[in-house]
């Protein structure tokens, strides 16, 4: 498991690593994905160190909230107004690849595709 001191969206949130930041507050910061899957790819990650959606509990809702309430704009400001996709990818078999967790946010100017193939 990654503590705040490894983990990379820690040290993003530091400064340490340079991130291309489209939101920033007290509690989240939102940032554009190195490898985008789609011309709207949006992270948003809480400053607090939660290393997955398994750790969370209802202590989080506020965050949590908060995060999924700023999705709508983010989309919408990096150009996705015309619908998107929230992913948060949990523990192994969930496929996640950084511990610290996360929301995705995908969309663009084409369709998106079924959610998981078949």
């Amino acid at each position: 498991m990654s503590s705040p001191d490894d983990c990379i969206f820690c040290k993003i949130i530091r400064g340490e690593i340079p991130a291309g930041k489209v939101y920033e507050d007290d509690d989240v910061l939102a940032f554009l994905d190195i490898k985008p899957v789609a011309p709207v790819h949006v992270l948003v990650i809480p400053k607090k160190h939660i290393a997955s959606l398994t750790q969370v509990d209802k202590t989080d809702a506020l965050l949590l909230g908060k995060m999924l309430a700023l999705a709508p704009a983010l989309a919408v400001a990096q150009g996705a107004d015309d619908g998107f996709r929230i992913i948060i990818n949990a523990g192994r078999v969930g496929m996640q690849e950084v511990p610290h967790l996360h929301i995705h946010i995908i969309g663009g100017s084409h369709p998106l595709g079924p959610m998981l193939a078949r």
